[in-house]
């Protein structure tokens, strides 16, 4: 370790002994810093010498924050600086999720890797539905830490989870979401379309959902789904039970652009052809191969209602914004977006940076596997 950290470390003991409440603010401030200006460098030995030191400030802190806003400010600082890091030190990143203000515990709770199912499932198991609904918006989650959420009932944790396409549910999960959807509007469309939703479960949903309520699932069904929907409405309308539509089959996509690939012919304009014609397993697996991601990872964003997680796939892939708004039309079994989505879009995908979104996309691999 340089001179420099060891003279923070020496500046930490010091706080410590002299107990100053603002010698002990200012020098944690310095201490993440100091983390965050070399993270991707530190090995484990040096990872947990932070976190010793850390985690002893923030312990100080904490104390004052009870009575002092200004320490819970710094605190919500440091939280939202070391949640995106892969690297943090995870003795800090479990205290910080478990502060009881939200403000400081939900930007980790959201985003750290740092957490793992054991210590999501003991907050949604003892927090309240802030912390619920922090954790519901990880863009990964397995069915253990889901199943943990909606046990504790929570309406919007149900809409977050649901609208979530990162979001694995349990056959169980699933019966509580369509349970609490007959008098949520908005609960029955996310859940509605949502691709891993048992067949039965959906008919269960239509035959509670209102004609506004069926029609929106249409008008917003991906086209991998639109005609199961379009016939479980007819089964709960006229009462008489037909076969449903099956979920498509992705492997013979999968093999083709595989063949795609090996013979050189898979490009961006090949992608873009699959789109403009709606073909969606092709455009499901062209982009996971153009992004060098897979299936298990695109599939779900592309059912999901939110934009922003397909843009980061386009992205790693450096895709151009037109061949990129028509895979976010290629959703829908019919229509286009709405012009002001489109633009929300647009802005959001411009200001992405292609390395951002390959690192984003190998952590949601990662959590995916």
């Amino acid at each position: 370790m340089s001179k420099a950290e060891l003279s923070i470390i020496d500046e930490v003991e010091s706080a410590l002994r002299i107990g100053s409440a603002e010698k002990g603010l200012d020098t944690a401030r310095r201490v993440t810093d100091l983390f965050l200006s070399s993270a991707g460098s530190f090995d484990d030995e040096q990872i947990a010498l932070f976190d010793e030191v850390l985690e002893r400030l923030i312990g100080t802190i904490e104390l004052r924050a009870i009575a002092d806003m200004g320490a819970r400010v710094a605190l919500a600082e440091i939280s939202a600086q070391l949640a995106p890091i892969a690297q943090a030190p995870p003795s800090v990143i479990r205290r910080l999720a478990n502060n009881d203000e939200i403000r400081i515990a939900g930007p980790v709770l959201q985003e750290s890797a740092r957490l793992d199912d054991g210590e999501l499932v003991k907050i949604a198991s003892s927090k309240g539905e802030p912390h619920l609904l922090a954790v519901a918006g990880r863009w990964w989650l397995k069915e253990i830490v889901t199943d943990a959420l909606l046990a504790r009932r929570y309406p919007s944790v149900s809409r977050r989870l649901a609208a979530n396409p990162g979001a694995r549910v349990s056959g169980n999960g699933f019966a509580v979401i369509v349970g609490q959807a007959e008098s949520d509007p908005e609960l029955a469309v996310s859940v509605g379309v949502r691709v891993d939703l048992p067949s039965e479960l959906r008919r269960q949903l239509l035959r509670s959902a209102t004609d506004v309520v069926r029609t929106r699932l249409l008008s917003r069904a991906p086209p991998h789904l639109f005609e199961e929907i379009q016939s479980a409405i007819a089964v709960v309308t006229v009462g008489v039970e037909r076969e449903m539509s099956g979920v498509r089959d992705f492997e013979g996509a999968k093999r083709a652009i595989a063949n795609l690939k090996a013979t050189g012919q898979l490009n961006e304009a090949m992608l873009f052809g699959f789109a403009r014609q709606r073909r969606y397993e092709e455009t499901v697996a062209a982009l996971a191969a153009l992004s060098q991601s897979t299936v298990e990872v695109i599939r779900p964003l592309m059912q999901s209602l939110r934009d922003d997680g397909l843009l980061v796939p386009c992205k790693a892939a450096q895709l151009s914004w037109e061949t990129t708004a028509a895979v976010l039309e290629s959703r829908f079994a019919t229509g286009a977006m709405k012009p002001a989505d489109l633009a929300r879009a647009q802005g959001h995908f411009a200001r992405m940076m292609p390395e951002n979104a390959r690192r984003t996309l190998r952590f949601w691999q990662v959590r995916a596997s």
